[in-house]
């Protein structure tokens, strides 16, 4: 159980490596193409437009546009923290829940989305916090129980954005990325195996009582019938048949006469 308590740390470790390095570099891409905004002259044929064939592109597009610095930061500190919570616990789950927390949350916003320009990763925030909530409230183990309550602590705040309460705000975003993460969290919550347990001796000593209590039951329990030696066999009759002569009792001959 130790040597595989240490080849999970050593997991945990290395998942967690790649998650960090991976959400630096997406935070770091949308921030060079934030800066670029200018420089190129705008990119609003690359926002999400709802209802409109024009702003179907932007449900790719769209998370990596910012409209201020402010804006960016807020999505780049959630990317950097939440993405590598969910690399670091649920690294299987996160490869196949990342794109559809990036595509729904943009379907999302395409068909409820009030007529206006949609900018922002927001919906990806929303959906990572969503998906670590609802995966420790589906899985219930440990490290799931444990990476929900630092995702509620730090962006709880993110259950009240999913409703309209700022003007200028896409809350059909962040509620298209806060449906996304619950789907994705039931989908794939089996996904990753769950932690090794630590045993404790109690246990130990229970599984032990057990295995020595069918041991001694084994020891007075019969055999299977086809377990027991065959200790003698009946001889096999050899082939054909023996000829017995005839002969008519003496009486039967004398009255015969």
């Amino acid at each position: 159980m130790d040597s595989e308590r240490k080849r999970h740390a050593e997991a945990v470790g290395r998942h967690f490596r790649l998650a960090l390095l991976a959400s630096m570099a997406f935070v770091a891409l949308i921030g060079a193409i934030f800066f670029a905004t200018p420089a190129l002259g705008g990119l609003r044929e690359f926002a999400l437009v709802p209802l409109q064939a024009k702003g179907l592109v932007g449900i790719l597009t769209a998370p990596l546009l910012h409209g201020s610095a402010g804006h960016w930061l807020a999505n780049a500190s959630a990317l950097l923290v939440l993405g590598t919570l969910v690399g670091t616990v649920y690294p299987r789950a996160a490869l196949r829940a990342l794109p559809v927390l990036w595509l729904l949350s943009g379907v999302v916003t395409w068909l409820i989305g009030r007529p206006s320009f949609h900018i922002g990763a927001s919906g990806l925030t929303h959906g990572l916090m969503f998906l670590l909530l609802f995966l420790g409230l589906f899985r219930r183990d440990k490290a799931a129980i444990a990476a929900a309550l630092i995702a509620f602590f730090l962006y709880g705040g993110m259950v009240l954005t999913i409703l309209p309460r700022e003007p200028g705000v896409s809350w059909e975003y962040h509620l298209g990325g806060a449906l996304a993460g619950i789907v994705a969290a039931w989908r794939w919550r089996r996904l990753d195996p769950e932690p090794p347990r630590k045993r404790y001796s109690w246990e130990i000593e229970e599984e032990q009582a057990a295995a020595l209590a069918e041991a001694e039951a084994a020891q007075f329990e019969p055999p299977r019938p086809e377990d027991v030696p065959v200790l003698w066999q009946r001889p096999v009759p050899p082939p054909g048949g023996v000829v017995l002569p005839f002969r008519p009792r003496r009486d039967e001959d004398e009255a015969g006469r």
